[in-house]
């Protein structure tokens, strides 16, 4: 059975995220105006009866000089990726892209294919036979989600290029996630190594104070997010990014972003921005001073975001990307050392993919890309 695609309103768009359980927080209709350097378009896929089936927020992204565009959907569109008829929804949107001037589609399924449970991977590090996630045998698979990457690359898909030591192509293909549903704080909390649990102490003795800030608190976590890029050789973005996110995303919705804060005898020690999508929480930004690190600012902010989420009624709460490595002498194994005392579990994503619409233009940005 065919499918109708046509752009849609923010208020169909934002009508078809409510009633879903979870959408990424880069498919909602505000994310768009967050990424004001692109131009934004919200897409819809109707059924026979006209009804709203799937939507995908699409940012389009202009070639120099030219009225071409890449079209990117992070982390989208919001489909039945399961169809075995996947065809039927992604040759509308090619041919609506197309019409729209794009050389070049990117999508990223939200489909899990793997999950790892923390006592697997630490025991996956303590055996020291296992390098990358990838090697480990996982504690749950999707089947289906082969057969999805089987389609998309019988339908002229291309995988995208991993960025280096599993981040993915843009978004992270490998992320961190604590299960929340259908569990108590204390067995949330139970499950934290011994190290997390000594440390939430730590900060509650110590008197280190979490706050949940306001827009005009900002400025505040800017401020630590510049000494973490600076300490860890990154390019920050600027306070205008958080501004403006924190305006269209809040006007959307209240709890769309919050902002924490923890104090120490009242000096700013460490800030977290969460976004919120119906029952999924992400762990956004995360910012810390160099010094009085000793009073564990850090884990006491992030078990009062796990808490928050969990009264808003979470099912998970995100945080987001990692490296595949179980290298303990790989800078990059403090990604996941981190979170894995949260006893979550590690989770790859099916990653991006790319359809070139016009080849020779998608292979010039590919080089492009490389370059940079």
């Amino acid at each position: 059975m065919s499918l109708r695609l046509r752009t849609i309103t923010r208020e169909e768009h934002l009508a078809f995220v409510r009633s879903r359980p979870s959408v990424s927080h880069m498919q909602v209709p505000s994310w768009g105006e967050v990424k004001s350097e692109w131009r934004h378009e919200s897409i819809g896929w109707f059924d026979a009866s006209n009804t709203l089936v799937g939507a995908g927020l699409v940012l389009y992204r202009q070639l120099p000089k030219l009225k071409r565009y890449l079209a990117y959907l992070p982390e989208g569109p919001v489909i039945d990726w399961f169809d075995q008829d996947l065809d039927r929804w992604l040759r509308p949107m090619l041919g609506h892209l197309k019409e729209q001037g794009a050389f070049s589609v990117k999508i990223g399924p939200p489909v899990v294919i793997r999950r790892w449970g923390a006592a697997t991977v630490k025991e996956a590090v303590a055996g020291g036979q296992a390098k990358r996630l990838r090697d480990v045998d996982p504690d749950w698979y999707e089947p289906r989600a082969f057969a999805v990457a089987e389609r998309l690359r019988k339908a002229g898909w291309r995988q995208g290029e991993d960025g280096g030591a599993g981040f993915g192509d843009v978004q992270p293909r490998y992320v961190f996630q604590v299960p929340l549903a259908n569990r108590s704080l204390d067995d949330i909390q139970r499950n934290f190594n011994q190290l997390w649990r000594r440390n939430i102490k730590k900060a509650e003795k110590s008197g280190v104070e979490v706050v949940q800030g306001g827009y005009d608190d900002l400025p505040v976590f800017h401020q630590l997010y510049a000494l973490t890029a600076e300490r860890d050789k990154f390019t920050p973005r600027p306070l205008a990014y958080f501004q403006r996110q924190w305006q269209v995303l809040t006007a959307e919705d209240p709890n769309r972003m919050r902002l924490y804060l923890a104090y120490h005898q009242g000096e700013p020690l460490a800030a977290t921005t969460m976004l919120t999508v119906g029952q999924h929480v992400w762990y956004s930004y995360g910012a810390s001073a160099n010094h009085k690190r000793e009073v564990k600012p850090s884990n006491a902010v992030q078990w009062r975001m796990i808490r928050d989420a969990y009264a808003l009624g979470a099912g998970v709460y995100d945080m987001r990307g990692i490296s595949d490595t179980l290298d303990e002498d790989d800078p990059l194994y403090g990604l996941i050392q981190f979170k894995l005392g949260t006893g979550g579990q590690a989770a790859e994503y099916l990653g991006e993919w790319d359809f070139p619409v016009n080849k020779l233009l998608h292979k010039a940005l590919d080089l492009y890309m490389s370059r940079r």
